[in-house]
């Protein structure tokens, strides 16, 4: 048995129970893990708004896709992205159903190894911050010389397209709230504050114009403002205004988006191998034991300190 989280209803984060399911042993192609921690993400509330859809057939749903762990059980051909799994290995567990559990079931397709240089927590949300972020610097080709707006710079995934953006030698200019400005330049971003007059003042930081925008916040001053500094519509991209990018037409990556899937699968080992080295760094914001998972989103969805958030089983 494993207690596992889940949502019994559609509606906000009180309908979120702790559950007792039975785990199954492991066949040929999975692997059971243990888990340390498990990385929360905004869909991982939106799955059950009804944002997506409230089909009642599909409750209960089984919330979370990232988890960190090691490895308990594993069944025949445990090969992974990163080679050989076997019991006791150290792993991340990426694109899984329902990590939001003390056990799960998976698998071998969606373990990695976890570099050592890796704390549980930054672990368990690494890749679906990173994996974002990975595909709008894809998506919008970011390259030296680009000066780059992220609007969001200091969330989850916005700290993120920060550091990979200057890893590839671009300017980044990134809105934040005040308190968030020196975090921004540790990382090597030029802070500005959101809200009227964001765009007097990033022209006035940007004089020979912006490049690239990276959406990740959604708002439709982040979008009129990236189209008002933008020529080239294909280098502007929204992680969350999905609405606004159809009607624009704009790139959107994320929500479904098979492409985008593609990308960040392809880039998983990569990117954990990138941070194992040092190369970004996952902010972890605040720890919550799984029983508080509701908790945990409600405090998500409201203003909240910089980084991720993580659950403890």
């Amino acid at each position: 048995m494993t207690r596992v989280a889940v949502a019994t209803a559609f509606g906000g984060p009180e309908v979120v129970r702790i559950v007792d399911e039975a785990l199954a042993a492991p066949a040929a192609g999975q692997v059971s893990i243990e888990v340390k921690a498990i990385g929360v993400n905004p869909i991982d509330y939106k799955l059950y708004s009804g944002a997506f859809g409230s089909d009642p057939s599909t409750l209960p749903l089984h919330l979370g896709s990232e988890a960190s762990g090691v490895v308990v059980a594993v069944g025949n051909s445990t090969s992974g992205p990163g080679g050989q799994i076997s019991v006791g290995d150290e792993v991340i567990v990426s694109g899984a159903k329902g990590a939001y559990a003390e056990k799960l079931l998976v698998p071998a397709d969606a373990v990695l190894p976890k570099p050592a240089s890796l704390g549980w927590e930054a672990a368990a949300g690494l890749l679906v911050v990173a994996g974002t972020s990975y595909d709008a610097l894809e998506v919008t080709k970011v390259a030296e010389g680009d000066t780059v707006l992220v609007h969001g710079a200091a969330g989850g995934v916005g700290s993120i397209v920060v550091q990979q953006a200057k890893a590839r030698g671009a300017r980044v200019i990134g809105t934040a709230r005040p308190v968030n400005h020196d975090a921004l330049r540790e990382l090597g971003a030029e802070p500005v504050e959101y809200g009227d007059g964001l765009l007097e003042r990033v022209q006035e930081l940007a004089p020979d114009g912006i490049d690239v925008a990276i959406d990740a916040v959604g708002t439709d001053e982040a979008v009129d403002v990236s189209l008002a500094l933008v020529s080239d519509k294909d280098r502007i991209v929204t992680i969350a205004a999905f609405d606004r990018a159809a009607e624009e037409g704009f790139p959107s990556v994320g929500g479904g988006n098979p492409e985008s899937a593609k990308r960040r699968k392809a880039a998983r080992l990569d990117l954990v191998n990138s941070a194992g080295a040092g190369d970004f760094i996952v902010t972890v914001a605040k720890t919550f034991p799984l029983a508080e998972a509701a908790t945990a989103h409600e405090e998500l969805k409201a203003e909240h300190p910089r980084g991720k958030f993580v659950l403890i089983p």
